[in-house]
C-alpha cells in the first residue's frame, strides 16, 4: 500500500489529525492483504462421500401387456331336442356345479323309458322260458328220448333270449339317460351368463348356439405375450450361467393405472410362437376374490424371470448423463482423485439404478458431493454415513470477525 503524507497547509495544529486518518488507512488496508492473500484464504480439496460397490443378486424384470382369461369356462348345450319348459337360474348368478338350470320337455323321453321298461320286462320272460325249455331237454337228450337236433335249437333259442334280454335292457338304460338330459344341469361352478334361449323355444340335440355360459372367475388366468427374441435371449443368458431361473410373484396394474391388490404365479410358457405376431404366451394365475377381474380385461404384468448374480446397485444420486445420455459414475481413484467412468445402467430397482457393467468389485462410488467434484480433481474421500465437514453461518460469521 502506498502512503501520500499531505503537508499541513495552515497550521501545525492539524498534523496530529493527519497521522491519525494515515493509520485508519494503514490497517484496513493490511486486513484486506491478510484477508486475500493469507493462509486463511487458501480452500482445501472439496470432501465427498463414497460407497463401496459389490456384486449382488439383482431379479431382472418384465413388464407385459396382457389379458385376462376364465379359469373355467363352459358353454351349456343340451343332449336331447324338444321344447324348454322352465329355466331355474337367474342371469348373472352364481351357480354350482350339478344345479338344474334348463327343463326339457320330458314327455317323448318319459314314454320312451316305459316302453323300455316293456320291453325288458318281456325279454326276460322269453329268456326265463327258453332257459327252462333248454334244462328239460338236456336229461331226454341224454337217453336219446328226443333229437339231440331239438336240444340244440333250445339250447341256441335260450341263449338268444338272455342277449335279447341285455339288449332291452341297454336301450332302457339309453332311455333313462336322456330322460336325464330333459334336466339340463350347470356342469361346472361359476358365474351365469344371459341365457340365449327362452321358454318355449324349440332346441336339439345337434345346435351350434349354447343354451349359456358358465364361467368361473375365481381364480383367473392373466395370458400375457413375450417376444420370441426375448425368450430367445433369456434361455441364452440362463444357459451361459450368468443369471439363473426365478419364481417371484406377478404384480399387475389394471386399465385404469391402479395396482392390483393380489399377487400371482406363472403357471407355464406355451412352446409354440405364434407365426402372425411373433410372440410366445405366458399363463399367470390370480385370486379373485370380489371378482374385480373379469374376462377380456387389458392389464400390465410384471414379473422376474430371472435373476442376475454379477449386478451392482449404486444410488441414482451417484449416477449423472453426460451430452450424449451415457451413464456416467465418479469415482474415488489413484491419489484421491475423483475419476469419471462410463456405466451401463438401464433400469431402476428403488432408489438404485442396476448397474450391469463399468464397475468392478470394491470400486468407490462417490454418492454425496458430486456438484463439488470434478473429474482429475484432488478430493477428500469419507464413508458415505461419516458427518459432512459443512460450515455453517457461525463459521464464516467468525471469519469476518477476525478478519
Amino acid at each position: 500500500m502506498t502512503v501520500y503524507l499531505l503537508k499541513p497547509a495552515r497550521s501545525p495544529a492539524a498534523i496530529p489529525g493527519s497521522i491519525a486518518l494515515l493509520a485508519v488507512l494503514a490497517l484496513l488496508a493490511g486486513c484486506g492483504t491478510q484477508k486475500n492473500g493469507g493462509k486463511r484464504g487458501a480452500s482445501g480439496p472439496p470432501q465427498v462421500g463414497y460407497v463401496i460397490v459389490q456384486p449382488t443378486s439383482v431379479p431382472i424384470t418384465t413388464e407385459l401387456a396382457g389379458r385376462t382369461t376364465a379359469f373355467q369356462s363352459s358353454e351349456v348345450r343340451p343332449q336331447v331336442s324338444g321344447i324348454i319348459r322352465h329355466r331355474f337360474f337367474t342371469e348373472g348368478s352364481l351357480v354350482r356345479k350339478g344345479q338344474p338350470l334348463y327343463q326339457i320337455d320330458p314327455s317323448l323321453y318319459r314314454a320312451a323309458t316305459n316302453q323300455a321298461e316293456a320291453n325288458l320286462a318281456s325279454a326276460a320272460a322269453n329268456a326265463e322260458a327258453t332257459r327252462i325249455k333248454a334244462e328239460r331237454y338236456k336229461p331226454l337228450a341224454d337217453i336219446q328220448a328226443v333229437a339231440k337236433q331239438d336240444y340244440t335249437d333250445a339250447a341256441a333259442q335260450a341263449r338268444q333270449a338272455a342277449a335279447a334280454v341285455a339288449q332291452n335292457r341297454a336301450a332302457l338304460e339309453t332311455a333313462k339317460i336322456n330322460l336325464r338330459y330333459t334336466t339340463v344341469p350347470a356342469p361346472i361352478t361359476g358365474r351365469i351368463g344371459r341365457s340365449l334361449f327362452t321358454e318355449g323355444a324349440l332346441v336339439t340335440a345337434s345346435q351350434t348356439d349354447p343354451l349359456t355360459t358358465i364361467q368361473r372367475l375365481d381364480p383367473i388366468y392373466v395370458d400375457v405375450q413375450q417376444s420370441s427374441a426375448d425368450l430367445l435371449k433369456l434361455r441364452r443368458a440362463l444357459a451361459s450361467g450368468g443369471t439363473a431361473p426365478a419364481t417371484a410373484a406377478v404384480s399387475l396394474k389394471l386399465e385404469d393405472g391402479s395396482d392390483y391388490g393380489y399377487t400371482g404365479t406363472v403357471e407355464f410358457a406355451e412352446v409354440v410362437v405364434d407365426q402372425s405376431t411373433g410372440t410366445v404366451t405366458l399363463r399367470a394365475r390370480f385370486p379373485n376374490p370380489q371378482g374385480l377381474l373379469m374376462p377380456g380385461m387389458f392389464v400390465r404384468a410384471t414379473f422376474a424371470q430371472s435373476i442376475d448374480n454379477s449386478a451392482f446397485l449404486v444410488p441414482q444420486s451417484a449416477v449423472s448423463r453426460d451430452p450424449q445420455g451415457n451413464a456416467t459414475v465418479l469415482l474415488v481413484g489413484p491419489g484421491d482423485k475423483a475419476v469419471q467412468r462410463e456405466i451401463t445402467a438401464t433400469r431402476t430397482l428403488g432408489a438404485n439404478w442396476v448397474v450391469t457393467a463399468g464397475l468392478h468389485p470394491g470400486d468407490k462410488v462417490i454418492t454425496q458431493g458430486t456438484g463439488k467434484a470434478k473429474p482429475n480433481q484432488a478430493i477428500k474421500p469419507v464413508p458415505a454415513s461419516a458427518p459432512q465437514d459443512i460450515k455453517g453461518k457461525t463459521g464464516r460469521s467468525s471469519d469476518q470477525t477476525k478478519g
